[in-house]
């Protein structure tokens, strides 16, 4: 399913493939001067052909920015993917091999509509290809051959290797020069299969030399999002949402001009727009805040996004690929500080509080990193922390490990946990330096019991728990106060103003 000249799954020929691979150092002082920028589409934007129409138009549109494109699997083949490497762990890899038959269509029609003639039946290839390939790992997997994390690594890597071939392809038949790069001949990862770290500095000498020539020439690269390879050639993944931090490796290794995560949504906006019918496009952000909404529950952006941009100063754009021309927001290093103080409202459900309560917490050393000692031991991710004289609590989404984790803690201290709460955040740099703002969020929710409580450390966000069944109507509350309200009055008071001078015209 590889382009002429790209090795196919084999750890082998990957490893060979980049040890044959000179540096791109001829022509490296001419593309230090060129900044390409970086295109990421997300599954929904390349969803069927009307989709990936569009994405070629806005492709084509931006040809003289020397674009990069990477691209996620079409919607809902990851989830499909999954579910087969499950089925073949169940003991039935021929049924799980025919779930895939749909999907394996999906790219076939949308081929037929927008390739090519001449380039079809290379589609076609291309995805009987993976079919075959997916058929002998999915074997492999309900015999237990290898590694279980590898070969789903293997399986669900084939998402984004067929849509770049298609996209790549859609390209070409609109007139771009365009080529399907193997994305793992780019990043470079460790060996932590299904949630693989990135190697910096292997990875960006590795982009470098893959894409350098073919910007340099105009041809626009296309390399699937969220897979990546070992040092040894295994196929590796970055974790779900993985394709934004690709598109981040790519634009640092690139000190690309841009980069672009074109979705679904209008930018990042000022709340859950299935919760607030009246949210709106934020239209520029910090990084600082962009990573605590991402954290806290904005799912517009993969929070990893943020580390290798904010490290080279490149900014980040999120786009609306149904509606190209509408408001977006632009992500910088620093932004200037909102009129409105806060910038969005972000909220998280399905969390739980746990209560540690211990009398030897009170003047002793080491208490502290014995309790987060618990928490790493059993992988188990904290979101907030508040403490007290003898006491400590702690937010976690993930509760698989709880049992563990009591039984750990219970002979250090007493365990209570609380189910079904949520998280709030109100984010804004304007927190910084406004008075006032903490007194006017919890006098709008008063009648909403809060559970608890902190101020970041970067005093940007201020964050809190409620119990879960009232979160949405406090989220509600607190946009009404600080967007919807706020905007009536500047309105109002634009109008007076206004009158004001008609009166003073009428007068003159």
């Amino acid at each position: 399913m590889m382009p002429p000249g790209v090795p196919g799954n084999s750890s082998a020929e990957i490893g060979v493939a980049r040890l044959g691979r000179a540096p791109a150092s001829a022509g490296r002082d001419r593309m230090s001067e060129i900044k390409p920028l970086v295109m990421k589409f997300g599954g929904t934007s390349v969803e069927d052909a009307p989709a990936l129409a569009r994405v070629a138009e806005i492709v084509g549109a931006r040809k003289s920015q020397r674009p990069v494109v990477v691209v996620s699997a079409m919607s809902r083949v990851t989830d499909a993917l999954l579910a087969a490497v499950r089925a073949a762990e169940a003991g039935e890899p021929d049924e799980a091999l025919r779930s895939l038959s749909a999907h394996f269509a999906r790219h076939l029609d949308a081929a037929q509509s927008l390739v090519a003639a001449e380039e079809v039946s290379d589609i076609e290839r291309a995805v009987e290809d993976a079919r075959r390939e997916i058929a002998a790992l999915l074997r492999e997997v309900s015999l237990r051959a290898r590694p279980h994390a590898l070969l789903q690594d293997a399986v669900v890597s084939y998402g984004e290797r067929l849509s770049a071939t298609l996209l790549s392809a859609v390209l070409r038949g609109q007139g771009l020069d365009s080529r399907t790069v193997d994305a793992r001949l780019c990043v470079a990862t460790d060996d932590a299969h299904t949630c693989a770290t990135p190697l910096q500095d292997e990875t960006d000498g590795r982009t470098r030399a893959e894409l350098e020539p073919m910007i340099a020439k105009s041809v626009v690269p296309v390399l699937g999002g969220f897979i990546g390879s070992t040092l040894e050639g295994e196929t590796t993944t970055l974790g779900r949402g993985g394709s934004d931090y690709s598109a981040a490796l790519v634009g640092a290794a690139l000190a690309a001009s841009e980069i672009q995560i074109w979705t679904d949504v209008t930018g990042v906006l000022t709340a859950d727009p299935r919760v607030v019918k009246g949210a709106r496009t934020v239209p520029s952000m910090s990084y600082a805040e962009a990573a605590e909404l991402a954290y806290f529950g904005a799912k517009v952006l993969h929070p990893k996004t943020i580390l290798p941009a904010v490290v080279r100063g490149i900014p980040v754009r999120i786009c609306n690929s149904r509606e190209p021309e509408a408001l977006n927001t632009v992500i910088y290093f620093e932004t200037e500080l909102s009129p409105r103080t806060v910038k969005a409202i972000a909220h998280k459900t399905g969390v739980s509080v746990v209560h540690v309560t211990s009398a030897r917490m009170l003047g002793a050393f080491g208490f502290l990193r014995r309790l987060f000692e618990v928490f790493d031991r059993h992988r188990t991710i904290v979101d907030i922390v508040t403490t007290s004289e003898v006491s400590v609590s702690m937010s976690v989404e993930d509760t698989s490990a709880i049992a563990e984790i009591i039984a750990d803690l219970k002979p250090i201290a007493a365990v209570r946990v609380e189910p079904r709460r949520a998280i709030i955040c109100i984010v804004g740099e304007g927190l910084r330096w406004t008075p006032g703002v903490a007194g006017r969020v919890f006098s709008t929710i008063d009648d909403i019991n809060v559970l608890l409580i902190s101020q970041g450390a970067s005093n940007i966000n201020l964050t809190f728990v409620v119990e879960e069944d009232r979160a949405v109507e406090a989220v509600r509350r607190l946009h009404a106060a600080f967007f919807e309200e706020e905007e009536d009055a500047a309105d109002a008071g634009a109008g007076a103003v206004a009158a004001e001078a008609r009166g003073a015209s009428r007068r003159a």
